[in-house]
């Protein structure tokens, strides 16, 4: 679907962090045919990821090499996600006076638009991005592009609270055979989703997860470790939804 505006409190882009952005861009370009074009900028190159469409290609996300102190502090390689906000400055405090942290930011883009990082009470990093010439991601929720985002928490009633207080979103329980999960809502609109961690997750923190759509998940799966990708969850049917897999690219940057 191509986009033209978002809601507040809406996905609008997606970021990677690489080790080596090089190797990352690789990956992602041949496993999912996105266009790249590598900009520079003060502290090294912002690599735009593209999708083409009809002979139309439409920004949908973004990669950079990883700041090397945080390679040394060994930090992993990471996706994350943007929010839209109507107002940065003014979601920074509500996500403080709500228990979240502040990491990097507010500080604006150019004329593109406003950002901050962000982290909510357990941990989980997502960034907010106030627009101005720049949208966000011009295409979502078709093939080879974003079309959902999952957090997982230890605690899903003070998650609920947080980011409904936070970033005004709605939610609504489903009830799944084996758990119970939890949809976020903009305007009555599921756009992401929430699963509870047990014990079985070990020490893994509180993370926010990024779902791809594909036309073929167990091709995309077969492919994904082709090239130097790993299956952490194999391809498997969620009734009446659809099928995913958890994959791990070669740098250990988690997607469905």
């Amino acid at each position: 679907m191509k986009v033209n505006q978002y809601v507040h409190g809406q996905p609008c882009w997606i970021e990677l962090a690489s080790r080596d952005a090089h190797a990352g861009k690789q990956f992602y370009s041949t496993l999912f045919g996105w266009k790249v074009q590598d900009m520079p900028i003060p502290n090294g190159v912002y690599s735009m990821l593209a999708l083409e469409v009809e002979g139309e290609c439409s920004d949908i996300g973004a990669a950079y090499q990883m700041p090397e102190n945080m390679s040394e502090q060994g930090a992993p390689t990471i996706w994350t996600v943007y929010f839209a906000v109507d107002d940065v400055d003014a979601t920074v405090a509500a996500v403080i006076s709500n228990g979240g942290n502040l990491e990097l930011g507010p500080h604006d883009v150019g004329t593109a638009g406003r950002m901050a990082l962000l982290s909510d009470p357990e941990g989980a990093r997502f960034a907010i991005w106030q627009a101005g010439d720049h949208i966000g991601a011009k295409r979502n929720g078709e093939n080879r592009s974003l079309c959902w985002v999952e957090l997982a928490s230890r605690d899903g009633q003070d998650a609920k609270t947080f980011y409904t207080s936070s970033l005004g979103w709605d939610s609504r329980q489903d009830s799944m055979p084996d758990f119970t999960y939890t949809e976020w809502l903009v305007e009555d609109v599921p756009f992401g989703g929430m699963m509870e961690m047990t014990e079985e997750w070990g020490e893994m923190p509180a993370h926010w997860m990024l779902y791809f759509a594909v036309e073929d998940c167990d091709k995309t799966a077969e492919m994904a470790t082709g090239l130097g990708g790993k299956i952490c969850v194999p391809p498997t049917n969620i009734p009446e939804v659809g099928r995913f897999s958890v994959i791990s690219d070669p740098q250990g940057g988690f997607f469905l």
